[in-house]
Parts: structure tokens; sequence; C-alpha cells
């Protein structure tokens, strides 16, 4: 609570370092054809032929992209209840919640509108495995620490933001230029986001090291579980559809285990870990822990195959 207290207390620095003026923001409008124009069917007929030749596999990693940005309202009820943030203040980490998650928000909005307009997905399914990852929640063995939640949101809004980013390349290479566009700025977001969390948990290792290294070191011993680890279709059980999403994701090298590898990587090298020193002995095995870490995970993941197995996904066409 001490720390908490101590890292919210310039929350305004905060959000206007990390986030955008609502006024000055895109808005998913900018990126979509305008209903109201007279040029509405010729534009929605160009957006259709640019999405013509997307292939089947990045299909399906887009709509668990979509599907992932859409159970927001999972991620922003867990982030209220972190220890620290008091939902019912409408200052401090309560206020980086709320604005975090409107600038979140759109995303989810500009792809779902999007990929309707596309007539490529079943949309109703597709919907369906929304409700089901909202509905399910999801269990990331952060619980209330924020210690613990802010090196999940560290590495999972790098990982969100590398999908987006490949996203984009694949959807250019396929002539997909309206996509590759959205998919870019969401990347663009979340990268900043990222950098946010970061900075909180730099701050974190300023005062109290020798925690944030244990949570840090607990945290890469369970491993990152991605959001969407509870996806399902239509008829399924939870998290039944999840790996076949990973697969296509692996196939597609929109996201693999070396990516994991590299993010590991990045954040120890952020957050400085190699130089952390005055630890107590527990601290001190956790950072030679997480030093060895990244080469262990780079010989799995170069052992790793790419999944050939195709999956029939429901939602699309």
């Amino acid at each position: 609570m001490e720390v908490m207290d101590f890292l919210g207390m310039n929350m305004e620095g905060i959000v206007d370092e990390f986030l955008k003026k609502i006024d000055d923001n895109w808005q998913p409008s900018d990126f979509l054809p305008d209903t109201a124009s007279g040029n509405f069917n010729a534009q929605l007929k160009d957006l259709q032929e640019q999405c013509r030749e997307l292939p089947y596999d990045y299909l399906a990693v887009l709509v668990g992209d979509i599907i992932t940005e859409e159970a927001l309202p999972t991620y922003q009820s867990w982030l209220t209840d972190v220890t620290g943030v008091d939902k019912m203040r409408p200052e401090g980490w309560s206020k980086w919640v709320r604005m975090w998650t409107a600038e979140e928000n759109r995303h989810g909005d500009l792809l779902n509108k999007f990929i309707y307009l596309s007539g490529r997905i079943n949309m109703r399914q597709m919907e369906i495995s929304t409700q089901y990852l909202i509905a399910d929640g999801f269990d990331i063995g952060t619980g209330r620490d924020p210690y613990k939640n802010f090196v999940y949101t560290s590495f999972q809004e790098l990982a969100t933001n590398i999908s987006h980013r490949r996203t984009a390349t694949i959807a250019k290479t396929h002539g997909c230029l309206q996509l590759s566009k959205i998919c870019a700025v969401i990347s663009a977001d979340e990268a900043r986001h990222a950098r946010a969390y970061k900075s909180f948990v730099n701050r974190i290792f300023d005062v109290d090291a020798s925690e944030m290294m244990l949570v840090f070191a607990e945290m890469m011993q369970k491993k990152i579980v991605m959001p969407a680890h509870f996806l399902r279709q239509a008829g399924q059980k939870i998290g039944e559809t999840y790996s076949h999403f990973s697969d296509a994701a692996q196939r597609l090298g929109v996201y693999t285990s070396l990516d994991y590898t590299d993010i590991l990587q990045s954040l120890i090298k952020e957050w400085k870990i190699a130089d952390r020193f005055n630890l107590t002995d527990k601290a001190e095995k956790a950072r030679d822990y997480l030093m060895k870490l990244p080469e262990r995970y780079r010989k799995v993941a170069s052992r790793d195959q790419k999944p050939t197995l195709a999956y029939q996904f429901s939602w699309i066409k």
C-alpha cells in the first residue's frame, strides 16, 4: 500500500505522459467507411475487395485478437481490484485504470466493425466466443498483488504490440492496406501502454528492489498466461479453442515462443536486473535465476516446430 500510494502521488503526470488527450486521439470512425457519405457503397466494396485474399489462419488469428480485445470488461474489473486501487475514488490509481480502459476500448470497437464489414466472418459465432470469454473470466496467477499485476501487464502489452504489428505486416502483403493501417495504430497504442507499466515496475525496483525481484522471478516461474487462455467456441468446454488459436499464430509467425523469450530478455534489460544489488539472499538467487532464464527458453524455442494440424474455426465463413 505504501509503495502504491507513493507511485500514484503524481497520477496527473503519469496520465499526461503515457495516455493521449481524448479530443486529439484517433477514433474508430477515422478508419472506417462513412455511412453518411454518398460514396459509402463504393468504400464498402473496396474494403471487401481488400479482405478477399486474407488467408484462413490470418482470419483465425485476427478474430482471436479481436475477442481478446473485446474482453476488456474482465481486464478493467481485475485491475480495479488490485491492492492500492480504490475504485471509489475518482483520482489516483482508479483514474489510471479508467483512462487506460478508455483507450483500450477503441481497439476492439474498431476491429469488430471492420471485420463485420469485411463479410468474411461468421459474426454470431465470434460474438458467442466473446461473450463466453467475458463470462468465463481468466486466471492469470496475480491475485490482488500490484507487483505481480504490473509484471503481467508489462509483458502482456508487449505481446499484444508484437501481435498487432505482425498482423499489420501480413495484411499489407495480402493487399489489405486499410486493415494494415488499423493494426499498426493499435500496435502503437500497446507499445505506449507497455512503456507505462514498465515504468511502474522500474519505480518499484527503486524503492522495494528485493520484493520486486522475488515477484518477477515468481511470475516467470509460473509463466505468463495469455488473457484469452479460456477461449472457446459454441458448444465447447472452457479453454478448448485457445490452443488452436495459438497454433495458428505460431504457423503465421504472429506470436511465437521465441517472441516470449525476446520479451523476457527486453524486460530484464529494461529493469536493469543484472545491476540490482543490495538485495536479500533470496532476491539475489531470484536475480541469478532470471539472468539465466532467456538462454534456457531460447534453447527450447529453437527446438519448437511450427504446428501443422489445421483446424476448422466456427468464426470463419
